[in-house]
């Protein structure tokens, strides 16, 4: 009985060892996909700074985003992250569209959070 449980064993830590190496794979090919410029991985793009700044001009033009209502802008690898509070759901997606229309802008992370009259 004792070599079948070792031959068990060794079937499990197989099985969990093809597990994850499938997972590791997968997990690295989506690294990839969101960083296909490795240099800017770490540090960012060169253009990160040029992107938030004009996302944030752009976002001073629309009257309902400037105060009371907060909108924080920051970007990494072309990836436009919005922070902060408005007042209504449309002000939210209005901040998205203007960020999407930025030149430079691969993607927008949308966290801007709505008052619910608080």
């Amino acid at each position: 009985m004792y070599e079948c449980e070792v031959a068990h064993m060794k079937q499990l830590n197989t099985h969990q060892a093809l597990g994850f190496a499938f997972v590791l794979t997968g997990a690295l090919s989506g690294c990839a996909a969101y960083a296909p410029n490795m240099a800017c991985v770490s540090n960012g793009c060169s253009g990160d700074a040029k992107i938030t700044a004009d996302v944030q001009a752009r976002l001073d033009q629309h009257p309902g985003l400037n105060p009371p209502n907060v909108v924080r802008v920051q970007t990494l690898n072309g990836v436009v992250y919005l922070t902060g509070l408005v007042d209504t759901g449309l002000e939210r997606q209005t901040a998205k569209s203007v960020a999407l229309q930025t030149e430079g802008v691969t993607r927008v992370v949308n966290e801007i959070a709505v008052n619910n009259g608080g």
